[in-house]
């Protein structure tokens, strides 16, 4: 009884963690006036449950220093988010509207062949920004090296991307299902799903499940 007792107050921290995560997203990004604060509001969040997933002594996280250790990586990463945030979008902008024009206009059986292209390119790049965040915040490394692990990660593990992919789709699905659960927590579901998946498959050196709470059970 105990032990569920434990279990459940657990779950509720992580509950609550997230929630304030989305809070903190929202604020900050209305603090950097939208378009200067979104993407620092992104690095922040993964930068929090980065943080969180290696403190392995203790998870149980306060409001207090859950929103501190949100708002300093929001001010660290007002430049170096931007740099990286942008481009993502554009790029990916250009992908959607190329995917939307081959859906809307009969192009024959090309247009069908283009779409289902188009189709896996805009999944494989979505998995490419997903994961380049957890890149981005776990190494101190620039621009292209950033996008270049990323893109390897991507295909180097299938598994990782897989579970992101699968995690995302659950979380749209949720959303669409109890729409107050997305005014509740927002983004910051699926990026605290990317980052478990990241910590538990992806191998990351610094953020690898197999090699950090092992060491941290023979302490």
């Amino acid at each position: 009884m105990k032990r569920l007792a434990v279990g459940y107050e657990f779950i509720c921290r992580i509950i609550m963690m997230v929630a304030v995560v989305n809070v903190a997203f929202v604020l900050h990004t209305l603090l950097g006036f939208v378009l200067g604060g979104l993407f620092p509001s992104v690095a922040a969040s993964y930068s929090v449950f980065r943080q969180w997933l290696l403190d392995v002594e203790d998870r149980s996280w306060t409001i207090k220093r859950t929103w501190t250790t949100f708002h300093q990586a929001w001010l660290e990463e007002i430049g170096a988010a931007n740099q990286l945030g942008w481009p993502q979008t554009i790029i990916w902008l250009l992908l959607i509207w190329e995917y939307w024009f081959v859906q809307n206009n009969d192009l024959g059986y090309v247009g069908t062949a283009v779409s289902g292209v188009l189709l896996v390119l805009n999944v494989l790049y979505g998995l490419f920004v997903f994961l380049s965040w957890s890149v981005h915040i776990n190494f101190n490394e620039n621009l292209l090296w950033t996008v270049r692990t990323s893109l390897i990660m991507v295909v180097a593990r299938p598994l990782c991307s897989f579970i992101v992919l699968a995690l995302f789709l659950a979380t749209v699905w949720s959303y669409y299902t109890w729409p107050g659960l997305m005014m509740a927590f927002g983004p910051a579901v699926p990026i605290f799903f990317t980052m478990v998946a990241v910590y538990s498959w992806g191998k990351m050196p610094g953020m690898d499940v197999r090699v950090i709470e092992p060491l941290e059970k023979k302490r």
